[in-house]
């Protein structure tokens, strides 16, 4: 008697960023665990997704387009890229499409795909910060995604609120990280010891780090001339290393840079406190006990937009998660050297605010806990409920 070979299932995942191309890899080892050789993938992805075995459409750096003027200048080509991976998917009629954050290029696609194959079911890994701006976005969303993979334990309720797709927690990539953030007993001794050593994080990409540069510079200046002892590190990336070099040139206190994402998480694992650009890097300080004072600073005509469309009392990732605004935050004219030196002081040494962050802190394990699995294994679960159940609603439509 013959046997019956399983069906081969088959999954398009889009991610165009580096973090998203993390996830996307992390999920695909997942389902490759669970159905071996009886899942194919199709897609677009980097190169860590390139390992565990997709062959992308193009290449994602076509889509590291920066700055408004490229944006416009692009735009023919980033809708081309729209449209040609709308069609690729269809064309494949996979049994569940993944989008992995990067909205702007992600949803598009979904949505024509939802209007060309409504069959296809719809998987959004990462929400939007429909939470904190423009709102009405989730319920748009329920039109053409049928879940939504949330790496914040908040969003499922934020979902539920606005009307939008069902949306699961299944927990943010940085708590598979712990390790590698938290000090063993050597570090923690450095921690403690003097001089504290003081973390700079100006901002991942150009533009922020044009922003937050010179006035970082100056509240360390003036840091430093009211008498405070500190060793100041600044963490970055190989191929922001040239621009953060020429930008510290001039600056009255000479950080140590740090390159790479090991040499940044040694750094973190012996600081006692940071200056840093608001972002997911306040949940990475925080996880890592780091207590910190918070920055940002944009454009004129990007802070007006801003202005009148962010829904939430703070604009620090560390503080919605943990539901109190303990990081104090330091936004446009408010960001001065003067406030940032005042405040840093205070995080540097024993003080109440120090002491709030701290406490504040210790809670996020048990916050952000998944029980004992880990992000990646939720969310394949999900994507395989999804992909199921889609593929027994087109048994009983055909």
């Amino acid at each position: 008697m013959m046997q019956t070979r399983d069906p081969i299932r088959k999954i398009f995942l889009i991610a165009t960023e580096e973090s998203g191309d993390r996830l996307g890899s992390a999920l695909m080892k997942v389902l490759r665990q669970r159905l071996g050789d009886a899942i194919q993938f199709e897609g677009v992805g980097g190169h860590t997704m390139a390992r565990e075995g997709l062959q992308t459409l193009f290449p994602i750096d076509e889509l590291s387009i920066v700055g408004l003027a490229a944006v416009v200048q692009q735009l023919p080509k980033i809708l081309r890229l729209i449209r040609e991976t709308a069609d690729a998917v269809t064309d494949a009629a996979p049994d569940a499409l993944v989008i992995i954050d990067s909205p702007d290029f992600t949803h598009r696609v979904a949505r024509r795909v939802r209007a060309k194959n409504p069959s296809i079911p719809v998987i959004d890994y990462v929400s939007p910060s429909v939470w904190a701006w423009r709102p009405g976005r989730a319920r748009v969303m329920l039109g053409y995604v049928d879940h939504v993979l949330g790496l914040l334990p908040f969003e499922p309720e934020e979902y539920r609120k606005l009307k939008g797709p069902p949306c699961s927690y299944v927990g943010h990539p940085l708590i598979e990280q712990l390790p590698s953030l938290r000090p063993d007993a050597e570090e923690r001794r450095r921690r403690d010891s003097e001089p504290p050593v003081l973390l700079v994080l100006p901002g991942s990409r150009r533009s922020e780090i044009r922003h937050h540069l010179d006035v970082f510079g100056r509240a360390l200046g003036r840091l430093q001339a009211a008498g405070v002892a500190f060793e100041l590190m600044l963490p970055t990336m190989p191929h922001l290393e040239a621009t953060i070099r020429e930008g510290v040139a001039n600056w009255p206190v000479k950080p140590r840079i740090a390159v790479g994402e090991t040499e940044k998480r040694a750094a973190f694992r012996i600081a006692r406190a940071a200056l840093a650009k608001s972002g997911t890097v306040t949940l990475e300080l925080a996880l890592s006990g780091i207590p910190m004072v918070t920055a940002y600073r944009v454009g004129a005509m990007e802070a007006f937009i801003l202005r009148r469309a962010i829904q939430v009392s703070s604009v620090i990732l560390a503080n919605l998660v943990i539901g109190k605004d303990v990081i104090p935050e330091y936004l446009q004219e408010d960001c001065t050297p003067e406030k940032l030196a005042a405040a840093l002081s205070e995080v540097l040494t024993d003080t109440p605010l120090r002491r709030q962050q701290l406490e504040a802190f210790a809670q996020l394990d048990t916050i952000m806990s998944t029980g004992n699995k880990s992000p990646s294994v939720l969310a394949a679960d999900i994507v395989l409920a999804t992909m199921r159940k889609g593929r027994a609603s087109q048994g009983t439509h055909s």
